[in-house]
């Protein structure tokens, strides 16, 4: 079983997971109002690559037999001043959520639970994926601002690829 303490983080930290899968939503809604219909599916991909995170630590928890609680989410961020907003937000928010990655490693090795450091290490390089995907996207859409469809043309080109990583850890309902 999981140190107790990685546990209740890792609790926790599902219910971030969670808020990130709502707040893409919100920001892909934001992008479909506008008829932006690349932006939206790639936060619409986005919310639901937020959620499969939350059911890999459900699913490793429940793999320790440890104990699973789903948190509530705070309410979502649904209006935003420009099309650079959603984009910034979700920068931030990978930013955070690095950080509580980090933090969860670091309960973890100093709780000398192996399993769950070893568990958290797919996490860790995700992370990095991520706020250099969202960086690059700020970059574009700040310089873009005034050409929606430059922004268009860079996120079909740019980020409508995408694979299963075959290293994931497994999701809980999938299959």
């Amino acid at each position: 079983m999981p140190a107790e303490r990685f546990v209740e983080q890792l609790n926790v930290q599902i219910g971030h997971e969670f808020s990130a899968h709502q707040q893409y939503i919100a920001c892909a809604v934001y992008y479909d109002g506008l008829t932006m219909p690349q932006m939206a599916q790639f936060f619409y991909k986005q919310a639901m690559e937020e959620r499969d995170h939350a059911m890999m630590m459900v699913q490793y928890l429940v793999d320790q037999s440890a104990p699973v609680q789903i948190p509530a989410v705070e309410q979502p961020v649904n209006e935003f001043a420009d099309i650079v907003a959603p984009a910034e937000l979700a920068l931030e928010q990978e930013k955070r959520v690095t950080g509580q990655i980090n933090e969860l490693t670091k309960i973890a090795r100093e709780e000398n639970d192996f399993a769950s450091d070893q568990f958290m290490q797919w996490f860790v390089k995700e992370q990095v994926e991520e706020v250099a995907t969202m960086g690059d996207l700020v970059t574009v859409v700040n310089r873009s601002r005034d050409n929606i469809e430059a922004i268009e043309e860079y996120v079909q080109r740019e980020q409508s690829g995408g694979t299963t990583d075959p290293t994931a850890p497994p999701i809980a309902g999938a299959g």
